[in-house]
């Protein structure tokens, strides 16, 4: 929507009676949204109504409630925006892919445990992007993205989640694995990032799940094949030094910057 009209007064008053057509309704309401010069003028004209008189009352109502429980109200939807992302599915697939790799290293000795924890990293945030957002993972998906909190606010708030739980736990997993010529554990954490905020860029195009498919699915098509023997040399190649990991910001950047460009395409997107 254009945010160069504004409404007028007649418009204003033809809305707040409820004699402006629907279209012409919902269009200016997506209007609202980003001008508060109209939002302002419309207001104005709720007020001057019948219904004015209730909807200031309630509105007392509700700020008076809020004040005295702010600190709750807060918390409260801080958890209801995360929730999706730390529940569920995804959480046992993290505790499952850390635990392995733990007893893998630690009670079998396996030189390859770190590689493999490495391989697979990347790709569980990315997984955990894909269960947190859209009406798979939310049944007031359609309610919350329809809010002015919805939309690419609320999948970044949900991947922050996803991003808080899940790059500390392989992080010390892999801190707690033994080298054996592997990169470094926190090596995985640039593209982990890479590929969650790609799989971001793409979901306006494809959705959610296809697109964590595809980026998840091409890095592990990178790493592991055709020849699961190869992965310590892959992984070397993808994750270590310099030159690999500026190559891993410039993508964490780029994505960045589409998210940024393309952040009204998420209203609609599961």
């Amino acid at each position: 929507m254009s945010r160069q009209w504004h409404t007028s007064e007649d418009r204003a008053a033809r809305y707040a009676d409820g004699s402006l057509p629907e279209p012409d309704a919902w269009s200016l309401e997506k209007h609202l949204e980003s001008c508060a010069a109209c939002a302002s003028r419309v207001s104005a004209a709720v007020r001057g109504t019948a219904a004015g008189a209730v909807l200031t009352d309630v509105r007392a109502a509700v700020l008076a409630s809020a004040v005295r429980e702010v600190p709750v109200s807060r918390f409260a939807r801080l958890l209801w925006a995360a929730g999706p992302a730390v529940r569920g599915a995804w959480s046992a697939a993290l505790l499952v892919v850390a635990g392995a790799a733990l007893l893998l290293g630690q009670f079998r000795g396996a030189p390859e445990a770190r590689t493999l924890l490495l391989a697979l990293a990347p790709v569980v945030p990315v997984a955990g992007v894909a269960l947190s957002y859209g009406p798979h993972a939310d049944p007031l998906h359609e309610l919350a993205a329809s809010t002015p909190g919805g939309g690419l606010r609320l999948a970044l708030t949900r991947t922050a989640a996803v991003l808080a739980v899940s790059l500390p736990v392989l992080t010390l997993t892999g801190l707690l694995l033994p080298a054996s010529g592997a990169p470094a554990a926190a090596a995985w954490l640039l593209p982990g990032l890479a590929l969650t905020l790609a799989t971001l860029a793409l979901a306006p195009l494809t959705g959610f799940r296809i697109a964590s498919a595809l980026t998840a699915g091409g890095w592990l098509c990178a790493v592991l094949a055709p020849s699961p023997g190869e992965i310590g040399a892959r992984l070397a190649r993808c994750l270590d030094g310099a030159p690999a990991q500026s190559a891993w910001a410039a993508a964490v950047a780029l994505s960045a910057l589409l998210l940024a460009a393309r952040r009204t395409a998420y209203d609609h997107t599961n």
